[in-house]
């Protein structure tokens, strides 16, 4: 996680404990060609802004629920974020290995550090958002709709090329069943389709992707888009031609300067400016 120009602060998300277990093995953890895998042990990995302007973000790299690309999904950006006064947060989540409530108690965990630490960091606690690509984008909007009180109720949401739906037709079907197991319920499934999950109280999203996505069919993020311009929740979707998936803060992804200037601004309209 050295990616940034400053060394993160490294909070560990349960130092006492997680109140559940996702039967990995503590010493399987692994890295290679910058993508983690086996992650049993949590760690949010903070860069403070240096002239904060009191808005946070906690990234969940993508993976398919079976590792994370923990750097152009994640630290890579912490120059990018800081460079506009906002704190930025990279968390390093456990792997389900079936056990779904196991990654979200982890995002929850680290909402609530975030606005523990608020002053600490100069941020409002009113201006905590959550960003996440592919299976943790899939995780943001859980998080973003399965939330369990306000302390850990995202206020906007971030998500590169998500994976949103658990339905057959669109699902990405390996992240399923890392998540779920291999033969889920309907019930299951539907509960964990975050586009039918979404209310008037779901934060508002920015959402982007590239229309030649072959991993995770774009529907997912058309259905969540509509789901929540039928609810009322203020939104943005931007679909660039070209790119595939996982492209995160990549230098060759040939948009990056069109999606990094878009989020800017609808960061400086739709956040910074209204958490005023």
């Amino acid at each position: 996680m050295a990616s940034a120009s400053n060394p993160p602060v490294e909070i560990m998300v349960w130092p006492e404990g997680a109140p559940s277990d996702n039967g990995i093995d503590v010493n399987a953890e692994a890295e290679s060609n910058q993508f983690v895998t086996s992650v049993s042990t949590p760690v949010l990995y903070v860069y403070p802004a240096s002239k904060p302007n009191g808005t946070a973000v906690v990234m969940l790299p993508g993976g398919g629920y079976a590792g994370l690309a923990m750097y152009h999904e994640g630290s890579d950006m912490a120059d990018w974020f800081n460079s506009m006064g906002i704190t930025y947060a990279v968390l390093k989540y456990r792997m389900p290995n079936g056990h779904t409530e196991v990654p979200l108690s982890d995002a929850e965990e680290a909402m609530r550090i975030v606005r523990r630490h608020a002053a600490d960091w100069g941020v409002d606690p009113a201006s905590v958002g959550v960003m996440g690509a592919s299976a943790g984008g899939h995780l943001a909007t859980t998080l973003a709709t399965h939330y369990s009180s306000d302390e850990t109720r995202p206020d906007f949401q971030i998500l590169f090329y998500p994976v949103v739906s658990m339905r057959d037709d669109i699902t990405h079907h390996y992240s399923r069943e890392l998540l779920m197991g291999k033969n889920p319920t309907s019930v299951e499934i539907d509960r964990l389709s975050n586009e039918l999950q979404v209310n008037a109280r779901t934060p508002k999203a920015f959402i982007m992707l590239s229309a030649d996505d072959e991993a995770v069919p774009v529907a997912n993020s058309l259905r969540y888009f509509q789901a929540l311009t039928d609810a009322g929740v203020h939104s943005a979707m931007h679909v660039y031609p070209s790119g595939g998936h996982g492209w995160g803060y990549r230098d060759s992804f040939p948009y990056k300067p069109v999606w990094t200037s878009e989020l800017r601004e609808w960061l400086r309209q739709e956040v910074i400016g209204s958490a005023k």
